[in-house]
């Protein structure tokens, strides 16, 4: 069976929301808020990671801007090799970093020359994908994960590192205190096997409160 239902919605999703209500009170409000919503499904995992790459340290206006002009350069669905036939130039041109237009480029390679096989990755568990990705250089395993989440829709991903999922565990869990790694932990042992959704359901209601 595919991940996926006609409408978008992953298959394991009101399976998975269901859950979490009974599991968890904080989710048990907020998942109700966000009911017609769900993970939609991303680009192609070329274009994700690129897009992830470009995206590092910068805000969403700023990625947005850079990656409008960079797919101007590269094409509207930019692949390796039209990334490759872009010079160093072109890149820094648009608006890419030295750096960035190496890693850019550097994940292309690792597509041409297949030291990366998306074809494997749905027979990969999550660590065996993570460690491929981050031989790519620019990406570590924040970017990895986000990956996992978006592009293969995995439905066990506990991104610790993600500066959302902390302040939403701070503001829902712990009256806005800080929180520590351990801390996350400990409130996300009640919803696996799902903690992917649990995460996007909490990154949801950071959006709902910024409206």
């Amino acid at each position: 069976m595919s991940d996926w239902q006609a409408n978008g919605k992953p298959d394991f999703w009101d399976e998975a929301s269901a859950h979490l209500m009974g599991r968890d009170r904080i989710l048990k409000k907020l998942i109700p808020r966000h009911s017609s919503e769900w993970l939609l499904p991303s680009a192609t995992p070329f274009i994700t990671l690129a897009r992830a790459i470009i995206g590092q340290q910068i805000s969403s206006r700023a990625a947005n801007s850079v990656w409008e002009r960079f797919t101007g350069e590269c094409g509207r669905r930019p692949s390796p090799n039209s990334v490759m036939q872009a010079s160093q130039a072109d890149l820094r041109a648009a608006g890419l970093s030295q750096r960035k237009a190496e890693y850019v480029q550097d994940l292309a390679r690792h597509f041409i020359e297949k030291k990366v096989r998306p074809a494997r990755w749905s027979v990969m568990d999550d660590e065996e994908v993570i460690a491929e990705l981050c031989a790519i250089r620019g990406i570590g395993r924040w970017t990895a994960e986000m990956f996992l989440i978006f592009s293969l829709q995995r439905p066990d991903v506990l991104p610790l590192d993600d500066v959302g999922l902390l302040r939403a565990i701070s503001l829902h869990y712990f009256s806005g205190e800080p929180v520590s790694r351990f801390e996350v932990r400990e409130v996300a042992q009640a919803w696996a096997p799902w903690r992917t959704v649990a995460t996007w359901y909490l990154w949801r209601s950071l959006d709902a409160a910024i409206v």
